[in-house]
């Protein structure tokens, strides 16, 4: 499969360099820099290899949208002074069992 990432890791900057089209028989590069174009084997081991840390990041992406909003947490914050509670070390503990750090 083709995508961005493998060449944007290489330095190539998206509609700068180079365009993923699909004219309905599959995606494919239109190379439109005057830069030299990688070859197949960069390109593909390039993904790879950007392929393996967007995967290795998916616990970091899923922490972001489960944990309230800053406002909300800084609110729980204030609260558990207040009530000698732990309402948002708990929030957080339950967020990082969820989803945790690989």
């Amino acid at each position: 499969m083709i995508n961005a990432g493998g060449l944007e890791r290489l330095g190539f900057v998206n509609h700068q360099d180079f365009i993923l089209q699909d004219d309905g028989d599959g995606v494919y590069i239109r190379w439109i820099s005057n830069k030299s174009q990688p070859t197949e084997g960069e390109i593909s081991t390039s993904s790879t290899v950007w392929q393996s840390e967007y995967d290795a990041q998916e616990y970091a992406r899923n922490r972001a949208t489960a944990y309230a909003s800053t406002g909300d947490q800084l609110d729980m914050q204030y609260w558990d002074s207040v009530n000698d509670t732990t309402t948002w070390k708990d929030h957080i503990a339950s967020v990082k069992d969820q989803f945790p750090k690989v």
